[in-house]
């Protein structure tokens, strides 16, 4: 969905994404979200060495639930496999210089059998990934289904609604498009931006102590971040903002094209023109800092400023923004609830200090591994993540 040109196609997945993921829907995922963030709580308390494994197990379980009715166990998962070389393989495809047929479209009518043909025999191994991706859960769903076992998921009552009511070929075409593109745009992303987060907090000991002091305040000692609290923890939502700003885990979005040369106020919009806008330092002072603070008033209240432009904008924005910002809130204000992230330490005792590197894959940048120390903040603490991950 995300690669389709504008048009009738693109428009009625649109359509259908937008009043799935509309921000009145979400309680038809929070649950999932909440429950996948307990478990992966419950994976930092058993082996919290292992954070990014526990990131992406994360970031793959939940848009494989809400789609598929799909309970994740491993990343070794032929269904993830399948997915994630898709993706590897389309992300370099895709990225500037990846291909010479983004540099001569007219190389796109060589066959793939033809000697040097490298980018159209990756563009075909591409197609093979990413029908393995959508008929492999797709497979599951209706063995689910005919089992009278199926879990409530996107797919799972589409499905339902096919038996019952009929749809249209176009339509079953568009969910089937649909599905597989919200683990592509939620999985590595999520993966990345948690990255950050964790690194960022190791890094920042006094931002992290404030978040916790202003979670205690509202929800105490004795239960775990629920969505209604959102609105009451606005240090908590500047985080948010801010490691998003700070380190977008796309830094240039998916790549976009003008369909023609374009004049707006005065600027010559070319075909194929990119920008960059969270680093602008006439709007973000210091914008390599990460304070949480930029994004407050005078006053103490929370400004104006809470359009996350990770997401993009206009017609092109990403249409699961609201579940995206649910599953990273959440995953972020739980952690900062339960537990306390430092620099690792040597056997002799010292910080282990952490490099600011970054490495970037195709359109997407994550942080360098790192190691750092993640611990129980309390006993009780303990308790309510062995609680909670025991009833996910």
């Amino acid at each position: 969905m995300a690669f389709m040109n504008y048009g009738e196609k693109w428009q009625l997945c649109r359509k259908i994404t937008q009043q799935m993921f509309r921000q009145g829907s979400m309680d038809n995922f929070n649950w999932v979200i909440k429950r996948k963030v307990h478990q992966a709580l419950g994976g930092l308390l058993s082996n919290p060495d292992d954070f990014a494994y526990h990131n992406k197990m994360l970031a793959i379980a939940i848009p494989m639930a809400s789609m598929y009715g799909y309970d994740v166990q491993s990343p070794q998962d032929p269904c993830i496999i399948a997915a994630d070389k898709s993706l590897n393989l389309s992300i370099q495809l895709i990225a500037p210089g990846g291909s010479l047929i983004n540099i001569l479209p007219i190389l796109k009518h060589v066959p793939a059998w033809f000697p040097g043909a490298s980018s159209r025999k990756a563009a075909e191994r591409v197609r093979k990934l990413t029908e393995d991706m959508q008929q492999i859960p797709l497979d599951f769903v209706k063995s689910q289904m005919s089992k009278g076992t199926a879990a409530p998921s996107f797919v799972a009552e589409f499905l339902e609604r096919k038996q019952t009511v009929g749809v249209s070929e176009a339509e079953e075409a568009a969910v089937l498009s649909i599905a597989p593109t919200v683990y592509a745009g939620g999985s590595d992303t999520t993966v990345s931006a948690l990255g950050t987060f964790i690194y960022l907090m190791a890094v920042n000991p006094d931002v992290q102590k404030k978040a916790q002091a202003e979670i205690n305040s509202i929800i105490g000692s004795k239960r775990l971040p629920e969505f209604e609290d959102r609105p009451m923890m606005p240090y908590s939502e500047a985080i948010y903002r801010e490691v998003l700003r700070w380190r977008s885990p796309g830094p240039v979005g998916l790549p976009h094209t003008a369909a023609e040369d374009d004049i707006y106020d005065d600027t010559h919009i070319k075909r194929r023109l990119g920008r960059a806008m969270t680093h602008d330092e006439s709007i973000y002072s210091q914008p390599d800092i990460f304070r949480p603070e930029r994004f407050f008033n005078a006053d103490g209240t929370l400004n104006d400023d809470d359009r996350v432009l990770t997401y993009g904008f206009g017609r092109r924005v990403c249409v699961g923004k609201h579940m995206a910002s649910n599953i990273l809130w959440m995953t972020m204000v739980s952690i900062l609830a339960t537990f306390n992230i430092e620099k690792a330490r040597d056997e002799a005792g010292n910080e282990i200090e952490i490099t600011d590197e970054y490495v970037d894959f195709g359109f997407l940048t994550f942080k360098k591994p790192f190691k750092c120390s993640i611990t129980p903040r309390s006993v009780t603490a303990q308790q309510l993540v062995e609680q909670a991950c025991a009833n996910a």
